[in-house]
């Protein structure tokens, strides 16, 4: 299992080692011997990320790269992708569900990892229901 956390925004109560050591639990936790890749950015970054992947054009919390789907998803089955976060977006959502800035930045992180996982919760009210009831159960075991 290899977790590369790369900062590209620094804010005060987001740590490069916590969000590693909460992926790698949560890679055990879901017992995927994997390669995970986690970006911190700014809003601006995911922004242009966002346009350019989704043709969405605003800022998200979270985005999801995928490397086991679509073609040649098979070659690297140990590769499970990048999940890249808004530092930004995830200090504002903080505030308004009053949590701290880490809770905010490991709900986002195990809500990518799902997407990485092929959960959807855009798909289906089903699907959405079955995406986050599995969310709480990673974050509530990943909490400390």
């Amino acid at each position: 299992m290899l977790v590369t956390v790369t900062s590209r925004r620094r804010l005060p109560g987001v740590r490069a080692a916590d969000v590693r050591r909460d992926a790698t639990r949560l890679l055990d936790i879901l017992d995927l011997d994997a390669e995970l890749s986690v970006v911190l950015v700014d809003d601006a970054e995911i922004h242009r990320l966002n346009a350019k992947y989704r043709r969405v054009d605003e800022p998200t919390d979270v985005l999801a790269f995928a490397l086991r789907e679509g073609d040649g998803g098979a070659l690297h089955p140990d590769v499970l992708g990048d999940v890249v976060i808004s530092v930004d977006t995830a200090a504002r959502q903080a505030v308004a569900r009053n949590a701290s800035i880490a809770d905010e930045v490991r709900h986002l992180l195990t809500h990518g990892v799902l997407h990485l996982l092929g959960y959807d919760h855009e798909r289906s009210p089903i699907e959405a229901r079955r995406m986050f009831r599995k969310q709480r159960d990673l974050i509530r075991r990943l909490t400390p």
